[in-house]
């Protein structure tokens, strides 16, 4: 019986070859893929991608495949890019071959979204190699909280290419999506301090104030946004902070959405009578993303609180010589103190260097109350007043000229100035229709 079993050496001899059959095998189709993709037409490329995955899969063992995790947040704090830049790009990539899908849609959104749901697999195909996603989510009862990653899985052979190639290339697909499809979102503070409840910002575009004070305010804006290089370059954090002030009604909510709308920046709604302790501002400020307005509205009202506080706050002189603020109230016991120290370094401390393109916007209707430590340059660069209406506009006065000499319809001027939402569009297109009214008058006799 033992002279019929095969020897040592057979034994490794028939493995070897097998293991270079199976890698003859793996090579040919991974050139295979790479040539097909290139004259397969595109409505045949997902079975394609399908079927070739499904047997990839029984081809490689677990010790070849590379498994890279990717949570939604970075250290349980920051968002990951890397994370939300996949979910864009995948959505993108669903197909027949999935069988568990998320479907949603806000009331006001115009289309719904679908993205994969948890367990659900994609295969993806990059320069002829064979990649996985898998959607994971795992929740914390504990902490009340859901935890979301995906598993990207290939072959570790080709590990510098996906680092090197494929990752920045599903970020730079994802950017031109999101950027394509960008809708502006006003997040607002949730029951357990976060910002993952949001809604799109319904909002119109007009901006209530002067002329001249709306183009030098988007001047400031169009330059903060294209300095990235300059902020980098003198070491300071990309960000820019206005104070909107007086008074009561005066558009100051309805600028922020103008603003959000024209940069096109998220906005996150902070409440500070839901905050007592530095650590709430931290774990905040690290959740919101870069390219968005945060927004603290009537200020006034917080740190009139403060000033009633136990322990009151020593001040001190700042390296500009004004006057700053220690307030040291983290873990106090007062039920009604706010951590302004916390929104101070908030606004321009360490923290305040997780993210860029921020723009942080405090809202007032008593500026005087507001101590000058908190509103000083570096803090708040730029004050807008915005004030009650006026005949301020340098096309009323010609307006009103021209309706003494021609005759128009209140029906006929209604129709003209709804046609833009920009103020200065509309007054420009009512004059030209006064204008031609008079030229037309004219030439008839009748003036």
């Amino acid at each position: 019986m033992a002279t019929n079993l095969p020897s040592a050496t057979s034994v490794v001899s028939a493995y070897t070859a097998f293991a270079a059959s199976v890698m003859v095998v793996k090579t040919v189709l991974n050139e295979f893929q790479s040539i097909t993709y290139q004259i397969i037409p595109q409505n045949l490329q997902e079975k394609f991608v399908t079927k070739l995955g499904k047997l990839f899969q029984v081809l490689l063992t677990e010790k070849e495949i590379l498994t890279l995790s990717i949570d939604e947040q970075c250290d349980g704090l920051m968002q990951n890019q890397i994370y939300e830049a996949a979910q864009a790009y995948l959505s993108t990539k669903i197909n027949h071959s999935n069988k568990r899908l998320k479907l949603s849609k806000a009331v006001r959104d115009k289309d719904f979204s679908v993205s994969i749901d948890k367990g659900e697999e994609i295969l993806d195909s990059f320069e002829g190699i064979t990649l996985r996603w898998v959607m994971l989510i795992r929740s914390k009862k504990s902490q009340m909280k859901v935890h979301r990653s995906m598993e990207l899985n290939f072959h570790k052979q080709h590990k510098e290419k996906v680092l090197g190639r494929y990752i920045p290339f599903v970020l730079k697909t994802a950017k031109r999506i999101h950027e394509e499809n960008r809708v502006v979102k006003l997040y607002q503070l949730g029951e357990f301090h976060d910002f993952e409840s949001s809604i799109n910002l319904q909002h119109s575009t007009h901006w209530p104030m002067e002329p001249e004070v709306k183009r030098v305010l988007i001047a400031d804006l169009d330059r903060f946004v294209r300095r990235r290089d300059f902020y980098h370059r003198v070491g300071k954090v990309w960000k820019r902070g206005y104070l909107l002030h007086e008074p009561p009604g005066t558009g100051k909510s309805s600028l922020v959405a103008a603003m959000a709308n024209y940069l096109k920046f998220h906005i996150y709604d902070f409440d500070l009578s839901k905050m007592r302790y530095n650590l709430d501002f931290r774990q905040l400020l690290v959740s919101t993303s870069n390219r968005s307005i945060i927004v603290i509205e009537d200020i006034d009202c917080s740190t009139n609180k403060l000033q009633n506080r136990q322990h009151q706050a020593s001040s001190g002189i700042g390296e500009d010589g004004t006057t700053d603020i220690n307030y040291n109230n983290e873990g106090s016991g007062d039920d009604h103190s706010l951590p302004l120290a916390g929104l101070l370094n908030f606004i321009d401390g360490l923290w305040s260097s997780c993210g860029e393109e921020r723009i942080i916007v405090f809202t007032t209707n008593y500026k005087e109350r507001l101590d000058p430590a908190l509103i000083r340059p570096g803090r708040m660069d730029m004050h807008i007043h915005l004030s009650y209406l006026t005949f301020c506009h340098p096309l009323f006065t010609q307006i009103e000229e021209l309706i003494k000499e021609v005759q128009v319809t209140p029906a006929a001027a209604a129709e003209e100035l709804m046609k833009s939402d920009d103020i200065d569009e509309a007054l420009e297109g009512f004059v030209q229709l006064l204008l031609k009214k008079k030229e037309d008058d004219q030439a008839q006799g009748n003036l």
